[in-house]
């Protein structure tokens, strides 16, 4: 397989384990994520421009709650050396459907997310306007 294909590859690995962690399962988010990545969006008044920890945080303290019909598709893959871009579709995850963009970058020889921006795309969130562990920076 050519080395372009396999980088392929190995960031859609990076996405499927954000898929799997997003609902409880922190330790593959956290092998997905740089420790130092950021999360930033918004989904109506609840606006998370956060480290990646407080979307950890979130995760663990309500696990399962992407719910039970929580879907998710990559959608595109564009990548240049060792940086690149994954878009996945989420629909269903807290009752919302989302279009998560991931900046991606291969350090120390490893593909990693080291920024994810989303778009609220549809459905209402619980607690319309109550920021949930969400905080400015």
């Amino acid at each position: 397989m050519s080395t372009y294909l396999q980088d392929l590859e190995d960031v859609r690995a990076v996405i499927q384990l954000y898929i799997d962690g997003a609902n409880g399962d922190v330790a593959k988010l956290k092998a997905a994520f740089h420790p130092d990545a950021r999360m930033m969006g918004h989904i109506g008044a609840m606006e998370t421009y956060i480290p990646i920890q407080g979307f950890f945080d979130m995760v663990q303290a309500q696990p399962g709650m992407a719910g039970p019909n929580y879907r998710a598709v990559v959608r595109s893959i564009d990548i240049s050396g060792d940086a690149g871009v994954a878009v996945l579709v989420e629909t269903d995850y807290l009752g919302c459907d989302f279009v998560d963009y991931f900046s991606v970058a291969r350090i120390d020889g490893r593909w990693m997310i080291t920024n994810k921006t989303y778009a609220h795309t549809g459905g209402t969130p619980p607690s319309q306007g109550q920021p949930r562990n969400a905080s400015r920076v």
